[in-house]
C-alpha cells in the first residue's frame, strides 16, 4: 500500500480542445484543407476522422456551429510546445545594474564606476545610477544632479539616456539604456 494517504490519480493533460467524444454540440462546422467548410453532425464528423486514423478537434468552440478540424491531436500538441518553447528561447532577459553615488564623489571613484558602467552597457544591460542623500546633504540636490548628467554625458557613445535625473525620496535616479541591441 502506497504511503501517502492520497489516492492514485492518473496524471491526464489538461485538454485545452475538445477532441471526439468530448465535442457536445449536435451539429459541427468541419474544415477540411483545400475544401469548403461542411455543416454535419458530431457522428458523421468522427467517423470521418475514424477512417483516416486521425482526430476530430474542436478548434473554435464558441462559433455557431463550432468549428472542428481532423488531425491528429498529439502531434498538434508537440508542435505547439515546440513553438512556445523556440518563442521562449527567443526571447531577452533585460538585466538592470546599479551604481551608486555620494553628492560629494570624488573623480577617482567616479571614473571607477563610469568603467563599469561601460563595461555593463556593453553587455547589453541597464544601467541605474543613482546619488543616495543621506541627512542633510540632501542640500546639495544640485551637486547630485550634476555628477549624474556628467556620467551621461561621458556614456553618450555607449548608451541612450531613458530617464533623466529626477529625485525620489532620497534617491536621484538616472536610467541609461544600452545602445547595443
Amino acid at each position: 500500500m502506497r504511503r501517502n494517504s492520497r489516492p492514485f490519480v492518473k496524471r491526464e493533460e489538461e485538454a485545452q480542445h475538445r477532441i471526439n467524444d468530448k465535442i457536445v454540440a449536435a451539429e459541427i462546422r468541419l474544415v477540411i484543407e483545400g475544401e469548403e467548410p461542411q455543416v454535419m453532425s458530431v457522428s458523421k464528423g468522427i467517423a470521418l476522422a475514424e477512417e483516416q486514423e486521425l482526430d476530430l478537434v474542436e478548434i473554435s468552440p464558441n462559433a455557431k456551429p463550432p468549428v472542428c478540424k481532423i488531425m491528429d491531436y498529439k502531434k498538434f500538441l508537440y508542435n505547439q510546445k515546440r513553438k512556445q518553447k523556440e518563442l521562449k528561447a527567443k526571447q531577452s532577459k533585460i538585466v538592470v545594474k546599479e551604481i551608486r553615488f555620494g553628492p560629494n564623489t570624488d573623480d577617482h571613484d567616479f571614473n571607477f564606476k563610469l568603467a563599469h558602467a561601460k563595461k555593463f552597457l556593453e553587455e547589453g544591460s541597464k544601467v541605474k545610477a543613482y546619488v543616495f542623500f543621506r541627512g542633510r546633504t540632501i542640500v546639495f540636490k544640485d551637486r547630485g544632479e550634476i555628477l549624474l548628467l556628467k556620467f551621461a554625458q561621458e556614456l553618450a557613445d555607449c548608451g541612450v539616456i531613458e530617464q533623466l535625473p529626477k529625485l525620489e525620496g532620497k534617491k536621484m535616479i538616472l536610467m541609461i539604456n544600452s545602445k547595443k541591441k
